[in-house]
């Protein structure tokens, strides 16, 4: 599939959010002298967000400040202010398990009452299921809606045709292939440690189902099955073959952020990458152009399709406690329409969530191979808990080292599990 869009407009403390139902529209709910902060984790999105929170402050009279600390200090320094009780009044949303400490703190809007009485419209229904948690999740937040979200994100490997001889018309079909590939060219493909997580989990859906996924994220199905003995086998197979870069999987708080740069500077032949990392080329090297987006290849011996998990990418969470919450929803239903998406979706280059804008016009090549993996991504609302999450990424740079065995990795895994189920 060729998903398309429109351009044209131009985890861990007492859930306790509130639900603000029947809010006014921005204009008629802004009042003079009212000032909102916006506290933005993508430094991708930075130049759309300042755009549209000056537009909003001009045809409302409210003051929007837009304050973006980078990815690497974002989480920090929202825990900081969590703990002086100096929270934004809006802040980027970021993964399940990292922001289920903030949910649970009580420093989020339930939004389910909103969407479920119109503002659901404006987001595909994988997108809803997604940012949703149900009754009983593995991260312990009460059940609601937090956040909403203008991009969908979805995960696979960024290539550079000029290092890997890899196309994007005849991308290799297998993962045996694509590392034959970079082989024979002596390119180097580089995964965060903060990424194992994802790419195991894309990698175990040749033998596994999206049921089987969360049903292991949920503690009620075993870590040693094939399907994850497999997708971490595929790291040792890089190794093997001599295209991990430096032999080794980086990690630390900037291991993503790195990896990036490295590739948006022509130093890696590929990288593991989600969607967003098309706006972070855009901000890093904009004159390099000459790459592409693919999903994961299919994994010889694998019974089924391989899908990209996918999860809500860019969005809002809306502080309760804050002076102005009312208006910050406001705000927030304001961002969220088909037009300011579309000013994302063009300015920073990302994937909406607006089905419309989904099936509209052309989008830029880079994108075009995260954009395939919408139609089939893995959609569920379980994620890692924060104890597996570390010890993938850990036994995942271990394995690679030869500290441990498949095996041995899986039951640390499994263990990590157990702690937490």
């Amino acid at each position: 599939m060729r998903t398309k869009l429109a351009v044209q407009a131009a985890s861990l403390a007492v859930a306790g959010a509130l639900a603000l139902a029947g809010c006014s529209s921005p204009d008629e709910s802004a009042t003079g002298g009212v000032e909102l902060t916006f506290m933005n984790q993508s430094r991708g999105q930075e130049a759309a967000l300042t755009q549209l929170a000056q537009q909003y402050s001009q045809k409302t009279g409210v003051k929007i400040t837009v304050e973006t600390p980078g990815p690497v200090d974002y989480l920090p320094k929202l825990q900081a202010k969590a703990q002086s009780r100096s929270m934004p009044d809006v802040y980027s949303s970021f993964d399940a398990t990292q922001m289920a400490p903030f949910y649970k703190a009580g420093w989020a809007m339930d939004l389910s009452a909103e969407l479920n009485a119109g503002w659901s419209k404006n987001f595909s229904p994988a997108v809803l299921r997604m940012s949703a948690f149900q009754e009983g999740n593995n991260l312990g937040v009460k059940p609601g809606t937090y956040s909403v979200h203008w991009e969908t994100q979805t995960y696979g490997f960024l290539v550079n045709p000029a290092l890997t001889g890899i196309t994007a018309d005849e991308p290799p079909a297998t993962t045996t292939e694509f590392v034959e590939a970079l082989a024979a060219k002596g390119a180097k493909l580089s995964i965060a440690a903060s990424q194992t997580p994802t790419v195991v989990q894309g990698l175990a859906s040749n033998w596994l189902t999206d049921a089987e996924i969360e049903a292991t994220l949920s503690g009620k199905a075993s870590w040693k099955q094939d399907g994850w003995r497999n997708a971490l086998q595929f790291l040792l197979d890089l190794k093997k073959a001599g295209v991990l870069a430096d032999d080794s999987i980086p990690g630390g708080q900037d291991d993503h952020p790195n990896v990036e740069s490295a590739f948006f500077t022509k130093k890696l032949g590929a990288i593991f990458d989600a969607a967003p990392g098309i706006a972070v080329g855009l901000r890093t090297n904009p004159e390099f152009d000459d790459y592409f987006s693919t999903g994961l290849p299919k994994a010889p011996g694998g019974v089924h399709d391989p899908r990209s998990p996918g999860i809500p990418g860019k969005g809002a969470v809306i502080n309760p406690r804050g002076e102005h919450a009312k208006e910050a929803l406001a705000f927030v239903k304001w961002l969220t329409e088909p037009e300011q998406q579309a000013v994302f979706a063009k300015t920073a280059r990302i994937l909406p969530t607006n089905p419309e804008l989904l099936a509209g016009a052309d989008i830029p090549g880079q994108l075009a191979g995260f954009a395939a993996g919408v139609k089939s991504m893995q959609v569920m609302s379980t994620t890692f808990t924060p104890d597996v999450h570390t010890a993938i990424k850990a036994e995942s740079q271990r394995l690679v080292l030869g500290e441990t065995t498949v095996d041995e990795a899986l039951a640390t895994i499994q263990a990590a599990q157990d702690r937490t189920s």
